[in-house]
């Protein structure tokens, strides 16, 4: 992404914007650079603070690991995405690792952590946006957990399905058995038996594709 206007972009999507002074606006800019990452990428290990990152294309996941190197998916961040958690030294309240990949090559805007922490420290409209952000995604680490923890795997997998297809606009979910269960928090071995089952109720068609959904009236009971 060469020649980035950083500040036509940041006045887009961050709501303080306009209320910082023009030298704190110009550090921000300064101290920011874009990038591509490559598909598979680790872009956090959760042992520094990477900075504040705005998906520009392609796709991020977000993940927790075990000391055993098992992994579940927190959230997925798509193109206009912010994600705050890769930027410990901004939030301080964030004590717990947090894992970033990139699922496909992903074009993004990355600030600065110390920069962006050290204007938010003169700013108090630029740390509340960034507690505002990270909370907002503390409900989808909520919903995650509680989908693991009290929902069936043919009700979480129903949910996953219909919430991808809404996303993509698409019939087809163009995903591998691995890729759903790393993003459900399951075992590709669970969710391939799960949806052979649905194929035989007709409900999807599997193929080297991915899934088809054929009956989203089904799915959707199933869901809820």
């Amino acid at each position: 992404m060469p020649g980035m206007n950083f500040e036509s972009v940041y006045r887009e999507i961050f709501p303080f914007w306009e209320k910082i002074g023009d030298a704190d606006r110009e550090y921000i800019c300064q101290n920011s650079y874009a990038v591509t990452y490559p598909k598979g990428k680790n872009i956090h290990d959760g042992s520094e603070c990477s900075g504040v990152i705005l998906v520009r294309s392609g796709s991020l996941r977000l993940y927790m690991m075990s000391d055993e190197g098992k992994d579940i998916t927190l959230y997925r961040l798509h193109k206009g995405d912010l994600c705050m958690l890769s930027a410990s030294c901004v939030l301080d309240a964030v004590t717990f690792d947090v894992f970033v990949d990139a699922e496909e090559e992903s074009g993004c805007c990355v600030v600065s952590g110390s920069a962006f922490a050290a204007v938010s420290e003169r700013n108090p409209d630029i740390r509340i946006f960034a507690l505002e952000t990270a909370v907002s995604r503390f409900s989808d680490v909520m919903w995650v957990m509680q989908q693991i923890l009290f929902m069936s795997m043919d009700q979480r997998l129903a949910i996953f399905l219909s919430d991808e297809s809404a996303r993509t606009g698409s019939d087809t979910i163009a995903l591998t058995h691995g890729q759903i269960a790393r993003y459900m928090g399951s075992a590709r071995e669970v969710v391939s038996r799960m949806l052979k089952y649905f194929a035989s109720e007709g409900i999807v068609e599997v193929s080297r594709g991915g899934v088809t959904i054929l009956d989203k009236k089904r799915l959707r009971r199933l869901a809820l």
